[in-house]
């Protein structure tokens, strides 16, 4: 399929102050660390548990070709200083690839400065430039009002609210589903 070779060939895409880029084994300790931080675990489903899980991670991203129905991890990076800051992740849905779920992560001491925003417009921008994904969209606990925020300011609609229906670190959560078409996004990105 044309989305999952354009995946797999994928090497780095630049904003003015970021770079989206493979992840690799030097970036574990950073992104250990700001994985590991409670304001940023809080509502993440995965939390490694050391540096040497993120590294194997990182180990079997280099080994496998990104996939449908598998995440695909990519490293935020600064420009200057080259600075590894956060990942965002893109899944490729099983049934229909031309479906993109995504997530994002950055460090707790580079959010609120419109890096997040930069990041995830330059991944739509991707997703829907040169992958054709009809629609991507993330899922978000409610309680995580920055996350809600994000995704709203990059363009996204709020589509679903489900209440209750995961079960999440020992509780049951609720899932508000965000998404955007292919023609929407082409229409504010002409």
């Amino acid at each position: 399929m044309e989305s999952q070779e354009t995946l797999s060939g994928f090497t780095r895409i630049e904003t003015d102050r970021l770079v989206l880029r493979r992840l690799v084994p030097s970036d574990a300790a950073v992104m250990f660390e700001y994985r590991s931080h409670p304001d940023v675990s809080r509502y993440q489903g995965w939390a490694p548990a050391s540096a040497d899980e993120i590294l194997a991670f990182i180990d079997s991203l280099q080994k496998a070709e990104p996939a449908p129905g598998k995440w695909f991890q990519l490293g935020i990076a600064l420009r200057e200083p080259a600075l590894l800051i956060g990942d965002c992740g893109v899944h490729l849905t099983a049934g229909d690839p031309r479906q993109a779920e995504i997530g994002i992560t950055l460090m707790p001491s580079f959010q609120g400065r419109g890096l997040a925003s930069e990041a995830l417009r330059a991944l739509l921008g991707h997703l829907f430039n040169q992958l054709k994904v009809h629609r991507a969209f993330g899922s978000v606990d409610p309680r995580n009002q920055a996350s809600m925020a994000l995704l709203a300011r990059c363009g996204l609609r709020q589509e679903a609210h489900l209440v209750e229906s995961y079960w999440f670190k020992g509780a049951w959560a609720d899932d508000v589903i965000f998404a955007l078409l292919e023609r929407e996004w082409m229409a504010r990105h002409p």
